[in-house]
Order: structure tokens, then sequence, then C-alpha cells
């Protein structure tokens, strides 16, 4: 039986961290669907737009090989609904979430990965401001 990864993220200024967490996932099963945050989610989670839109992130995760599907996550408190919509045996999330979605065990697997350590998204961005 072919197993569905799911897993979530802005994917905002796309670097080798964020490749390396979705080739990981993408290699729990046999599909990966990732689920790209909403322009909207990311400015109340994160108080500030993605530097690329949502359409533009959802182009550039899409592309991958690793990943069979994206689609926009309009939430954070909709992950059991989009489990479910997509038939996910795995979540996968950063390890920065650990235990923050252990709940969803009833319905698939639950893995946090480590993070690819000295690679932030924020810091590339403060990195090229003080340019």
């Amino acid at each position: 039986m072919p197993r569905t990864v799911i897993t979530f993220g802005t994917f905002d200024v796309f670097h080798v961290g964020h490749l390396r967490v979705l080739e990981r996932a993408a290699a729990l099963g046999d599909r990966l669907v990732v689920g790209v945050s909403a322009d909207a989610l990311n400015e109340r989670k994160k108080g500030r737009v993605p530097v690329f839109s949502e359409r533009e992130r959802l182009a550039i995760v899409g592309a991958l090989k690793v990943v069979d599907e994206v689609f926009v996550e309009e939430s954070l408190e909709q992950k059991r609904d989009y489990i479910l919509e997509h038939g996910a045996d795995v979540l996968v999330m950063g390890d920065d979430w650990a235990g923050r979605f252990d709940e969803l065990g009833d319905v698939c697997e639950v893995v946090y990965l480590e993070r690819t350590p000295a690679i932030s998204t924020t810091a590339i961005i403060e990195h090229i401001a003080d340019l």
C-alpha cells in the first residue's frame, strides 16, 4: 500500500534547508503532499508578509522532483482536515514544532525532523537587508 506523506511550511526565500527537509519527508513514503502557508497565514503567524507571494512559493515548491502535490494552507488549526483530505499516512514537521501536533497521531504517524543547522529564512532576509 503506498504511503502518503504531508508536510507544511512557508518556504519563503527558498534555500537548501527547505530542500533537505522536503527530501527527507519524501523518503518516508511514496507520495509527498506539501501545504504552503497562505500569505495571510504567514502574516498572522510571523508578523510579516512573505518576500515571495503565495503563488510564487506554490510554483517553486511544486516544481521540485520530490513533491507530488501542493496546496495552500489557510490555517494551522486545519491540519487534521488537510491530513484527511489528502489521505496522508505520515505528517512531517520540523522539530521546532515538536509535540505541537502529537494529537494527530490518531489519524496518521507524526514525525518531527531536525532542522538544517545554521540555516534560517529570517537570518537570510536580515543578512540581505544589511548588505
